[in-house]
Parts: C-alpha cells; sequence; structure tokens
C-alpha cells in the first residue's frame, strides 16, 4: 500500500481528522530490519515523518553506533497520527491503523523487527491481535529478549 492510499484511508479515521500530517514512514522499503513505535508526536505530526523528534535523534544516534543509518532500515509507528494531547493510542485506534502496519511489514518484509515502547512491544507480543494486547508483559519485563514471531505469514524475530 502506497503513501497515498494510506494517507487517503487513514483520513477516514477519528484520530486523524484532527492530525495536520498522516505519518506512514521512512527509510529502506527492503531493509532487514524494521522500527515500530507506538504513535506520532508533535514534530512528527508537524513534518509528516517519523522519528524526528527526540527520540528520532536517540534512534539516529543508536543507529550511527552500530554502523547504520536510515537507508539501511525503515522506521513506522502502529499509529499514523498523533493523538490528541499525546496521550496514549486508544485500542480502537491501534485497532484501526493494524491493517496499514501490516501491510507496511509485508512489503518491507523485515527479518528483524524492533519495538520501541510498550504499546508497539505488546501489540507485536499479542500476535497484532489489538484485543490481547492488555494481556501482554510490559516492555520493562520483556526489554531485550528476542522473540521469534509469525506475522501475517512473515516469520520475523522481534527485539523489544
Amino acid at each position: 500500500m502506497k503513501k497515498e492510499e494510506i494517507i487517503k484511508l487513514t483520513k477516514n479515521t477519528e484520530i486523524c481528522r484532527n492530525c495536520k500530517n498522516i505519518v506512514v514512514g521512512k527509510g529502506n522499503e527492503s531493509a532487514d530490519i524494521m522500527f515500530v513505535g507506538e504513535a506520532p508526536g508533535r514534530n512528527e505530526d508537524e513534518i509528516g515523518e517519523p522519528f524526528v523528534g527526540a527520540a528520532g535523534k536517540n534512534l539516529d544516534s543508536l543507529l550511527n553506533k552500530v554502523g547504520l543509518s536510515l537507508d539501511d532500515v525503515y522506521v513506522a509507528n502502529i499509529l499514523k497520527c498523533r493523538p490528541p494531547e499525546n496521550r496514549n493510542p486508544l485500542l480502537e485506534e491501534i485497532k484501526a491503523h493494524t491493517p496499514w502496519l501490516l501491510n507496511q511489514i509485508k512489503e518491507v518484509n523485515p527479518k528483524i523487527v524492533c519495538s520501541l515502547g510498550n504499546y508497539a512491544s505488546k501489540f507485536f507480543l499479542s500476535n497484532c491481535e489489538v484485543d490481547k494486547m492488555k494481556n501482554q508483559p510490559g516492555i520493562s519485563e520483556i526489554h531485550g529478549v528476542p522473540r521469534d514471531l509469525e506475522i501475517n505469514g512473515i516469520k520475523i524475530r522481534l527485539i523489544p
């Protein structure tokens, strides 16, 4: 699904009606490594790209330390729009945006997915079944413990 299609579809979801930009993803669309965060922040909403604020600077720094850049990885968020007041994503919002993220994963076809944050980690640990997210352990319990998963028929290694 192309960026234009995602923008057209997400504009119809409640959370996206008030955002400035739909934030789809960026980086190498054939990357072996994909980073998935929770939702865009204020800077991302302003610019229309994921990971351009403080979190993006931290990610760039970490990538540089291991000899990688955005040319080597793909980054996206579960939600494509910033939640109002920068609140946590609602399960209904995650559910509404899940098809677009699953499509991105299918198109990028990464070998490794690094989940960034509590909601992203719970999302993947629930096998992308939003209704099962609340039963998953938090990021502090699973941080750094790789798991082999199958998402939409694609085998990945999840690194929370």
